[in-house]
């Protein structure tokens, strides 16, 4: 007897749900497709009627990681509200919540190293949120000049990932705190 799609449709968002939290977790490579079926109640071959590869389920996976992460960093806004300023975006990206929040916060800077050794698809997928990312900081500087958002967003995700690694509390906010003001700084504008 076989499975509905309904069922089907619900087996495949738990194996979703459990690889998306793998991978923010523990990175790319940790996912195992024996583990990750088993965690779910599932047989192994039973996977590829869900997804056509592992890199397949990474790349969808880390979409959902990223899709999630973004949505937290835009949860306090409500409908109708203009975009989140330049200065709000930095502020809370470049914070210590922020830092500490490695597998609820943005999954760039949890996961950008990772990914920087996978496969093209997945590579595919964040290059794509990297793009949003750069473009929507754009639109929010005064100068809306694309070289300054790509400058903002290496040293955000540069920030926040080394502050992570970074052993000595004080340390690590003493980075966060440097680079915060060095980029609030790059959107001041000058008076004539």
């Amino acid at each position: 007897m076989g499975h509905s799609q309904a069922d089907k449709a619900q087996s495949r968002e738990r194996i979703l749900r459990k690889a998306a939290d793998a991978v923010r977790d523990t990175g790319l490579e940790s996912v195992s497709v024996s583990k990750l079926m088993r965690s779910v109640d599932l047989t192994h071959g039973g996977f590829y009627n869900h997804f056509g590869s592992r890199s397949d389920l990474l790349a969808q996976a880390l979409e959902r990681a990223l899709v999630e992460g973004a949505k937290t960093a835009t949860a306090s806004m409500k409908p109708g509200d203009a975009p989140r300023s330049y200065e709000t975006r930095v502020k809370g990206y470049v914070s210590r919540a922020h830092r500490d929040a490695r597998t609820s916060g943005c999954a760039i800077a949890a996961l950008a190293s990772d990914v920087s050794r996978a496969d093209e698809a997945s590579r595919a997928v964040m290059s794509a949120h990297l793009d949003d990312f750069v473009g929507e900081l754009t639109q929010s500087l005064h100068t809306q000049d694309e070289g300054d958002a790509m400058l903002a967003v290496s040293a955000m995700v540069g920030a926040v990932l080394l502050a992570r690694v970074q052993t000595d509390q004080k340390k690590s906010d003493a980075l966060l705190k440097s680079v915060r003001d060095r980029l609030l700084a790059l959107n001041r504008t000058d008076p004539a």
